[in-house]
């Protein structure tokens, strides 16, 4: 199992730097070396329209099926939006390298160098702290042609930047955690911008974790849940979980308060950070069985109803709030 993920993320990236480096060819620069301005507000939904191998930052009617295409400006591999602050992930030069350029009411207010490839992005709720993972080669205790996943935030009220999780202090089981192969991915904020939700990988086994900006601490939760996003109301949290075929994840949504777990139908498939919409609806990135292009698609967040196409060829789907 380690072996075939480790094969399709080697993939991935392949895939993801291949394509950047065409659609730059195309272009003539960097996303950087063009005008940009953060989504709209009053925009339904916000995604990276990927038709034709690109990277163009579009508006559309989350309530229409492949409806018409705003363009916003922006290009970036990865988008999030809260309280008018904007994490883009994006091309920053040749190579390609990557960076997270941070927005506040339009304006580009730090820009950070990213180690890898562009995979999550987050804006609390508040605005004030950004977060990024991306995929990155070469880490000593990857497997031969493997990788790693590596996540840092940006906290905008100290301008503290913590380029990764792994220097945090991590208990797993009650018990203090010291082996050197943890990958952290997908953090989603509390309303307080201090404590976090995240998955970590370790000794082979995936862990929803539960985590401290104040404390630089985490410690697991429970085992198999990802790319974990808590409601705008604080009271549930979606994640993706491993279904029976290996490489294949479908999204759930647990209540905090009961523990209860609704695994959502129709939604298997899915290898994403979902984004509430607003306390009833998510949204995510599927690929394509057929293509393996991801299209963009919004299910009820009560197991009720199966999910719904918004847009073909686009990931990274967000609310404008």
């Amino acid at each position: 199992m380690t072996r075939n993920r480790t094969a399709l993320g080697v993939v991935l990236i392949v895939v993801v730097v291949l394509a950047t480096g065409i659609y730059l060819w195309r272009v003539g620069g960097p996303s950087g070396a063009t005008a940009a301005t953060a989504p709209a507000d009053g925009a339904a939904i916000t995604l990276v329209d990927q038709r034709d191998g690109g990277d163009a930052v579009a508006s559309v009617d989350p309530s229409a099926t492949d409806g018409p295409r705003t363009p916003t400006g922006l290009r970036c591999q990865r988008i999030y939006t809260a309280a008018g602050t904007t994490v883009c992930l994006r091309v920053a030069g040749i190579g390609p390298s990557f960076e997270a350029a941070v927005f506040v009411g339009g304006t580009v207010v730090k820009s950070i160098p990213l180690p890898g490839v562009p995979s999550r992005a987050r804006v609390s709720a508040s605005g004030k702290i950004v977060s990024w993972t991306v995929f990155v080669t070469g880490d000593s205790y990857s497997s031969a042609g493997g990788f790693s996943t590596r996540t840092g935030y940006f906290d905008l009220r100290s301008g503290e930047v913590v380029e990764s999780l792994e220097t945090y202090a991590l208990t797993v089981d009650g018990t203090a955690h010291t082996a050197s192969d943890v990958n952290y991915w997908g953090m989603t904020f509390e309303a307080d911008d201090t404590a976090f939700y995240a998955t970590v990988g370790t000794g082979g086994r995936r862990w929803l974790i539960k985590g401290s900006t104040a404390s630089k601490t985490a410690a697991t939760v429970r085992q198999g849940p990802e790319c974990p996003s808590l409601s705008p109301d604080g009271k549930r949290l979606a994640y993706k979980k491993a279904t029976k075929w290996v490489g294949r994840w479908e999204l759930a949504v647990s209540d905090l308060a009961t523990g209860v777990e609704t695994v959502l139908p129709g939604t298997a498939g899915i290898d994403d950070q979902a984004a509430w919409l607003d306390d009833s609806t998510l949204a995510y990135g599927v690929p394509s069985q057929q293509t393996g292009v991801p299209g963009v698609y919004r299910v009820a967040a009560d197991g009720k109803s199966e999910p719904v196409l918004v847009a073909t060829a686009a990931s990274s789907p967000v609310p404008a709030r």
